[in-house]
């Protein structure tokens, strides 16, 4: 994550982002699913045998790609709306902004003890994106803190990331270990992942303010329920032309086959039991060492359990 440190110079001056900006327009998009869905479906065609836990923002096409095509429309009317000369810029989460401060200064949540910005009336489930813009426009009044000595994102974290309110290590986040990290995860934090494959939502789904959240209509079109409780095993044998097919199009191809079977094998060393053996065996001879050297600790933990039983 060194490119946070690369753009710091331009997150704390917009000046260095646009030229003149005057203006940061800030906005959520909601991934709210429709009918409140749990993690894991009560009925299903099939069920896997060790379903794999996805990240709910990733249970969806590219959000990157869905957002931008609105955001480019509405930068065009402010272009328009301001006139000859006006510039704007437009980020969908990739600009050189503090988005989570702008978002709470332009009134459309607050940043909360887990670091995650919440909506009053969105809850947690939000996308952020941002518009700089040349053109003036009066301001919305910051949004208050609304945590008051609510603390469940705190206790809900399994790997303790939340070291107090308002600070993360991101080094212990499950999201960080299981996304950003590309190297090998530390054993130490492996068995806390669980069945988790790509991120985790524990710190946003224990938040209470998630009872006002209001279905997300933008992102339901593109939504995709194989990823909602996926096949462990079927993934763990995909070489890298199926991994790119089955993940085409959505946030899961930033971790490359090597992290999310990587990821793969630590929950099935965390889930498993003796009939993921051989799957195991199999990618412990992969040619790529990362994914062997988390498959032969997966298969050390489920010989351990059953060991004991």
């Amino acid at each position: 994550m060194a490119y946070l440190e690369r753009n710091a110079h331009k997150r704390v001056d917009p000046q260095q982002v646009l030229t003149d900006a005057k203006s940061i327009i800030s906005l959520a998009v909601s991934y709210e699913p429709t009918g409140r869905e749990s993690d894991i479906p009560h009925s299903a065609l099939r069920t896997p045998h060790f379903p794999g836990l996805v990240a709910r923002y990733a249970r969806y096409s590219d959000y990157h790609d869905i957002i931008a095509e609105p955001l480019k429309t509405l930068t065009d009317f402010i272009n328009q709306l301001g006139g000859e000369g006006t510039r704007s810029l437009w980020y969908v989460d990739t600009g050189p902004l503090l988005e989570r401060d702008i978002a709470q200064r332009a009134g459309l949540g607050f940043v909360g003890k887990h670091t995650n910005v919440i909506s009053r009336r969105l809850g947690n489930w939000i996308f952020l994106s941002e518009i700089i813009t040349t053109l003036k426009l009066e301001p919305d009044a910051p949004e208050k803190n609304h945590c008051g000595s609510c603390t469940r994102c705190i206790s809900a974290c399994p790997t303790g990331a939340i070291t107090a309110p308002f600070q993360l290590d991101a080094r212990r986040c499950i999201s960080y270990l299981t996304i950003e990290l590309k190297g090998s995860i530390p054993i130490e934090f492996r068995p806390a992942i669980g069945n988790r494959i790509y991120g985790c939502d524990d710190c946003l789904a224990a938040c209470p303010w998630n009872r006002f959240a209001q279905e997300g209509q933008m992102m339901q079109p593109h939504s995709r329920p194989d990823l909602t409780a996926p096949d462990l095993l079927e993934l763990l044998s995909l070489d890298d032309a199926g991994f790119k097919q089955k993940f085409a199009g959505t946030p899961m191809l930033r971790t490359k086959r090597r992290g999310l079977l990587r990821n793969i094998c630590v929950a099935l060393g965390n889930v498993g039991d003796a009939s993921a053996l051989p799957a195991l065996i199999r990618a412990s001879q992969d040619a790529e060492p990362l994914i062997a050297e988390h498959a032969r600790w997966a298969i050390e933990q489920i010989n351990l359990r059953c060991s004991r039983n």
